[in-house]
């Protein structure tokens, strides 16, 4: 009571008590709240740590600083396969959760929804952002534009960009015919795939290239993107905290608002340029006008999936052929075994969507890199229905937000064995003894259920044939083998280094 007493000398007497009587019922009600968390709250016999457990900030502060799975990991370890990561908040590792919080229920009852706070307010929400209803809608307008037959009517043109890349690996690294003196110089295969990725997606989405490959540089609508993504999420965690956002807000970029108006822009423009044109070239709009009424669909709503067909289907994809890279340089044995396996095939035409598709090898590096390095590791937190639910044979109560955690599942013994180690043959139909019991069902880095990811099919044959191509072409190697490039910090997407090879003309 003494601080309250220095604050309040002077005061009308009637004045200094009302304050100090507000600023102690504040205090206390804060301390009641703690109490509360701790030792009354439902999730109370959760396992977790008390800090966690009293307060959202310890949780916060690891996700601004990028370091939120670490701590997911090292809780887990600790705790197990659930844990009580905020005063409202679970967090799981298992198989079974995914089924129990995301899986199909009965006419949409007692389903797990988005956290509302976290997804924010869109006036067209995309595929991502709107609920069960118009996700649905818009799921069977797209479908047709990321089908099976869909894919191998886009082969062609995607085969036409990894047909440059290839080219323009040669070039930057001194090996095509006007630079083959000397040694071979360092690429950075981050950007190489990036630039891939994005002309890749910019073809299906607006019609046209970003000309990233040709140009060699990144066009300011990406490089706004990587540089906006890591304020995006941080503003996304702080609608869930409103009074931590208002202070937090002063501290955001003031270039931010327009660049996100310029990025919103910029997809407009070219989706509009695209409609102009009645011209069925394979793209996306070509196939979803095929399938469907575009009248089914407003134009708000194309303008809003191409910005997330532009974010979600390319930075991931490159995130793992970057990783995957990595990791083949850094166990040459499972290098070598899937040269070989690709080599097989006979001839560089052989290398398409069927046969890549049934390459064992290729599937399981692809498999374990994914486990390894997730391209979308965040928790994609769902909240629990009213009246509660289930959720690995426990009892969570109704408002709780709950989520699997990618990193750390993938990367705990309690679903892996030697879990920090690349080891495609676990992911083989006769796995060795000792990964046998792997819990493989938990990989679901495309997500799970009705709201799983559209573009998987055209992921995979993306990145199957890349890296397939690049390895039929090139030897590669580490440019600075003793770092760890998996360890990063993560902002809704990794914060990647760049990855430097030196590659040299395989001998066919």
């Amino acid at each position: 009571m003494a601080v309250i007493s220095t604050y309040t000398d002077g005061l009308e007497p009637n004045l200094a008590s009302i304050l100090a009587t507000v600023l102690l019922f504040s205090i206390l009600h804060r301390a009641w709240r703690i109490v509360y968390r701790l030792f009354f709250h439902p999730l109370r016999k959760y396992p977790g740590p008390r800090l966690y457990a009293a307060s959202s900030l310890p949780k916060l502060y690891k996700v601004s600083t990028g370091n939120v799975h670490r701590m997911q990991q090292r809780l887990h370890d600790l705790y197990g396969p659930v844990v009580r990561i905020g005063p409202d908040q679970l967090s799981y590792i298992e198989a079974k959760a995914w089924k129990d919080i995301q899986g199909h229920r009965v006419g949409g009852h007692g389903s797990f929804q988005k956290d509302p706070a976290l997804m924010g307010k869109q006036e067209h929400p995309d595929i991502i952002h709107a609920d069960d209803a118009t996700h649905s809608r818009q799921r069977r307008i797209f479908s047709h534009a990321f089908s099976d037959r869909a894919l191998k009517e886009q082969e062609p043109m995607i085969g036409g960009y990894v047909d440059l890349l290839i080219a323009k690996l040669k070039e930057h690294s001194g090996l095509d015919d006007m630079n083959s003196e000397g040694p071979p110089k360092p690429v950075d295969m981050v950007r190489m795939y990036n630039f891939t990725t994005f002309d890749v997606m910019a073809d299906l989405t607006f019609g046209e290239p970003l000309g990233m490959l040709q140009g060699g540089e990144y066009v300011p609508w990406v490089s706004n993107i990587f540089g906006s993504v890591k304020f995006m999420v941080m503003g996304s965690f702080l609608r869930v905290y409103p009074m931590i956002g208002r202070i937090a807000a002063a501290f955001l970029p003031k270039s931010l608002a327009e660049k996100r108006k310029k990025h919103a822009e910029f997809a407009i423009e070219r989706v509009d340029r695209r409609l102009q044109y009645d011209k069925d070239r394979g793209d996306i709009w070509s196939l979803v006008q095929r399938g469907a009424d575009l009248n089914n669909i407003s134009r708000g709503e194309m303008y809003s999936n191409a910005q997330i067909f532009m974010i979600a289907g390319t930075e991931t994809t490159a995130t793992l052929l970057s990783g995957l890279t990595y990791l083949l340089c850094k166990n040459p044995d499972k290098m070598s075994k899937l040269v070989d396996e690709i080599m097989g095939l006979g001839s560089i035409d052989q290398l398409n969507v069927t046969n890549l598709q049934g390459l064992p090898y290729l599937n399981a590096c692809l498999e374990d890199a994914l486990r390894l390095y997730p391209p979308a590791p965040m928790v994609a937190p769902r909240i629990a229905p009213q009246g509660g639910a289930t959720v690995c044979g426990q009892y969570v109560p109704g408002g709780t937000t709950l989520g699997i955690a990618q990193y750390a599942a993938y990367r705990s013994p309690h679903n892996f064995a030697d879990p920090l180690d690349f080891v495609p043959e676990r992911w083989l139909s006769s796995p060795p003894e000792r990964y046998a019991s792997d819990k493989k069902d938990v990989l679901q880095p495309f997500s799970f259920g009705p709201r799983n990811c559209l573009g998987k099919n055209l992921a995979y044959h993306e990145m199957r044939l890349i890296i397939s191509r690049i390895l039929w072409t090139f030897e590669i190697e580490l440019v600075g083998k003793n770092f760890d490039w998996l360890n990063q910090h993560i902002y809704g997407i990794w914060e990647k280094h760049p990855l430097n090879v030196k590659l040299k003309l395989r001998d066919q």
